[in-house]
């Protein structure tokens, strides 16, 4: 048995690092869609105003939107550029650029603003309220992109099907390499012939 090729690898590694590379700007647009969470400064740490507000769970659930969204497009983008041979590497690729891309995400989107509140908070007085920045807090959604990369990418091949039913690769049903180059794959011997010949 084989082991992964030179192209399969090289596939694997500009699929991953290209889908990665998505995330900081996915992280920007999450940051800006992000609902507005406030926070109460008590003794210098930062408290939901409102614990039972739908604000962070709303932060969670543009995440996990912006992941889908981004795990759909590079599935369906991957497949669309892919061709006979490459669907293991491109789904590894995907699976791991899109943990990766979901990861710089979270990070970036977290970063923006950050300094800014951090600095509001050591500046207000004990019970103000602050802004908060966007921060995921169920980290579990990190694999929304990368399952929906990978689940888009199977679901266009069922639907596809790149390559028909039994193909695996080689010339299809009355493709020049075969007897007769028709419908059927083998033609029949004429009446009363044997085409192996010699045969008693």
């Amino acid at each position: 048995m084989r082991g992964p090729t030179g192209r399969a690898w090289a596939t694997w590694a500009v699929t991953s690092a290209v889908v990665a590379l998505l995330g900081p700007f996915a992280g920007l647009a999450w940051a800006a869609l992000s609902p507005k969470v406030t926070y109460v400064v008590v003794r210098g740490q930062t408290l939901l105003a409102d614990p039972e507000g739908q604000g962070p769970i709303g932060v969670d659930g543009r995440f996990a939107l912006v992941g889908a969204a981004a795990g759909l497009l590079c599935g369906a983008l991957a497949y669309l550029r892919g061709g006979r041979g490459n669907d293991v590497p491109l789904l590894a690729g995907l699976a791991v650029g899109g943990l990766a891309a979901s990861a710089l995400a979270a990070f970036t989107g977290h970063r923006i603003g950050l300094a800014a509140f951090e600095q509001a908070v050591r500046a207000a007085a004990e019970g103000a309220t602050v802004t908060g920045v966007a921060e995921l807090r169920a980290t579990g959604l990190a694999v929304v992109w990368p399952l929906l990369a990978v689940g888009a990418y199977a679901v266009l091949e069922l639907v596809v099907k790149r390559l028909p039913a039994g193909d695996v690769g080689e010339p299809a049903v009355g493709e020049p390499d075969q007897v007769g180059g028709r419908e059927l794959d083998l033609e029949s011997a004429p009446t009363g012939r044997d085409v192996d010949g010699g045969e008693r």
